[in-house]
């Protein structure tokens, strides 16, 4: 297959480069900031030759975005929300343009579109979303991606949770504070935290392009989520850390102006099931966090 990720150098990107490089495919990143062959110079807001590279594309990814692990000031907030709308919108026009359209364009999106939830399991029918910040972020996102559903070009939006993988995102840190005696149990720790292994994601990614008959919002999650005072005893036992101090809300809250991000990140209990997936028959190979855990402790 030709495959496009846009905004694909970071930790997801990158996974999917390999995962599909390895397969066989070809993949080419669109990025601000090209340095290899395969790598096109893109600015996310205007058509310029990248536009080229969709012709008889059969795979666009969007994973371009600037990162929520910041603080919301105003003008992280206007980033945050043009840098995903922006991109969304210019793909379009260029798909527009292409005389061979690519035949499956899957959209990032994210998990924290349904609200704090520590009972109820969110799934793609039946998740409750929200009003704040992020879950209008993620809504306007959306809207904007589907604004364009004329069954000519399959869209799929991945609703992604926590994707753990030993070279980026959020597993490296949470070692760090575990190795460090801070292990414990973040807020309350009864926040559920919704999370996947890389692999799995890659694999999901992988499925979905395959199967023809999903599109629309898919939850790209384990089907196991964890509440987080059990995610970080399980992840100290098998690092044979024998403690770990509990961070209460308001530490948190002034760590987190000094490491330049927002609590939320922690505290917000996501509860989000993959039914479309599960429903599909596809296969964790991670199901539960102790195994996915183990996987990603190996050296």
């Amino acid at each position: 297959m030709k495959i496009i990720i846009a905004g694909g150098t970071g930790f997801l990107g990158e996974n999917l480069e390999k995962y599909f490089t390895e397969k066989g495919n070809q993949v080419y990143i669109l990025t601000r900031k090209p340095t290899r062959k395969n790598e096109i110079y893109w600015d996310a807001k205007t058509i310029g030759e990248w536009k080229n590279t969709l012709e008889q594309a059969d795979v666009l990814i969007n994973l371009t975005g600037k990162s929520v692990d910041c603080r919301y000031h105003e003008k992280n907030k206007q980033e945050i929300y043009s840098s995903r709308i922006n991109s969304t919108k210019i793909l379009q026009e260029a798909i527009n343009q292409c005389s061979d359209q690519p035949k499956i364009w899957l959209n990032a999106s994210s998990a924290t579109i349904y609200v704090h939830s520590e009972k109820q399991l969110n799934t793609e029918e039946n998740g409750t979303i929200g009003d704040d910040f992020s879950m209008n972020i993620c809504k306007s996102w959306e809207k904007e991606f589907f604004k364009i559903n004329d069954g000519q070009i399959r869209k799929v939006a991945l609703r992604t949770s926590i994707v753990l993988g030993k070279s980026g995102g959020a597993f490296p840190k949470l070692k760090m504070i575990t190795k460090l005696g801070l292990g414990g149990r973040q807020g309350r720790g009864n926040q559920m935290v919704s999370w996947i292994h890389i692999e799995d994601f890659c694999r999901a990614v992988e499925y979905i392009i395959r199967n023809e008959n999903i599109s629309g919002v898919i939850n790209v999650t384990a089907p196991v989520p964890v509440s987080n005072e059990t995610m970080m005893r399980k992840l100290r036992i098998p690092m044979k850390i024998p403690f770990g101090l509990n961070a209460p809300v308001w530490q948190l809250e002034i760590a987190s102006v000094f490491l330049g991000t927002e609590t939320e990140l922690l505290l917000k209990s996501r509860n989000v099931y993959p039914e479309k997936l599960m429903k599909s028959g596809f296969q964790f190979s991670y199901f539960d966090i102790e195994k996915a855990f183990l996987n990603l402790l190996e050296s």
